[in-house]
């Protein structure tokens, strides 16, 4: 018994393929509640981000492979990949204390394609969140999430890993930059303000770039927290209309169909023009073939793979702290595992002591309890035993 991962990430499926793994939260909610439905599996979160899609599961059972087929035949089949040829080859598995290890990394950023960002945190307490309400959690993936959510923070907190932040929505107005040589006077299109990523972008541009900001959203207009206003703002059905205007436009909705197409966007705007397009969604919210046109440079997720390597060859001193502070938690969680799953262990041993002190005293009932000790377990465990108790 114990945790299980199931997943594909940035390190070893290209964008493609993640695509296909891109679950809405409708499709994550299902997943969660089939596989809890299977009597091995208690207890299930899903974690859905652009670079990677993850899940959790506690199983009683002891029947490792058999519950990873199970993991693999739900994981696969949402995402319409079971029958995709070498897609075993894309798709990571961990169990154990790897499994423990992995999702501790993952929340501190360790695991991200830029080495210490901070969105995941919220995305792992969302991921979370969301299998709380859907009834799908429990006792083990509750204290598992919040330990690794703690941990991340004391990271946060402790080491200069985030200070000097640095993600793909960051990122992406530095590729836009260092393409035009400037974003001065540029005027700059965002599609999905209100989302996360989309959110941070916009916040980066107004307050750290002198550019021209427009703002779109599928649903509702946008509402900022810090006072800005410096926008305009139109509507997501008019966005074509302001494209030959745009020197930059940033894409990062959940939409599962192309938010700028390449047929309309080739019609309405002037060729001369220098653009950057850059997509941060997953799926792919721009046509990629507009990167095919003159003038026209794209980037999307995958692109940002050579930056976010600079990035990370900065922060490996302050990586190898963190390291050490997530050592630490890891230990107190799988410390936690084990107790946890020995209360029933150690409610027998307790009624049987008991009732041996009844008979016949305390020094009787630890004289049996060390034979017991003694007589069911190897000299390595004995030996093991007590020294635990020689502490």
């Amino acid at each position: 018994m114990g945790i299980q991962i199931i997943g594909i990430s940035h390190k070893n499926a290209p964008l493609s393929v993640r695509e296909m793994f891109a679950f809405t939260q409708q499709q994550q909610d299902d997943m969660m509640r089939k596989m809890t439905s299977y009597l091995e599996i208690t207890e299930c979160v899903v974690l859905s981000t652009c670079n990677r899609t993850e899940m959790y599961v506690y199983a009683d059972s002891e029947k490792t492979g058999y519950v990873y087929s199970l993991m693999q035949e739900v994981f696969l089949g949402t995402a319409g990949a079971d029958q995709l040829e070498d897609i075993g080859e894309y798709i990571l598995f961990f169990h154990g204390d790897k499994a423990v290890r992995h999702l501790f990394y993952v929340a501190a950023g360790l695991d991200s394609m830029v080495i210490g960002e901070d969105q995941i945190l919220g995305q792992v307490k969302t991921a979370h969140k969301n299998a709380r309400e859907a009834g799908c959690t429990g006792v083990f993936l509750n204290t598992f999430f919040r330990m690794a959510v703690t941990a991340a923070k004391k990271v946060k907190t402790d080491t200069d890993l985030s200070k000097t932040s640095v993600s793909t929505a960051t990122l992406a107005l530095k590729v836009a930059e260092d393409t035009l040589g400037t974003l001065k006077d540029k005027k700059v299109m965002v599609i999905g303000a209100t989302g996360k990523i989309g959110g941070i972008v916009l916040m980066n541009l107004l307050s750290g770039y002198d550019a021209e900001a427009y703002v779109t959203t599928r649903n509702n207009k946008v509402s900022l927290k810090h006072g800005f206003d410096n926008f305009t703002d139109i509507s997501y059905e008019n966005r074509y209309d302001y494209l030959d205007q745009m020197d930059v436009l940033v894409s990062a909705t959940s939409s599962p169909h192309y938010t700028l197409t390449y047929n309309r966007m080739i019609k309405c705007m002037d060729p001369a023009r220098k653009r950057v397009f850059v997509d941060l969604a997953v799926p792919m919210d721009i046509d990629p073939r507009v990167g095919n046109l003159d003038n026209c440079t794209y980037y999307n997720i995958d692109d940002f793979t050579r930056i976010a390597e600079e990035n990370n060859r900065r922060k490996i001193h302050e990586a190898e702290s963190a390291t050490l502070i997530l050592d630490d938690y890891i230990l107190q969680f799988r410390q936690w595992m084990v107790f946890q799953k020995s209360l029933l262990v150690m409610k027998n041993v307790k009624e049987n002591f008991m009732k041996v002190t009844e008979h016949k005293g305390v020094e009787k009932a630890f004289d049996h309890l060390f034979y017991w000790v003694r007589e069911n377990n190897s000299p390595e465990d004995i030996e093991v035993f007590f020294k635990c108790l020689d502490h």
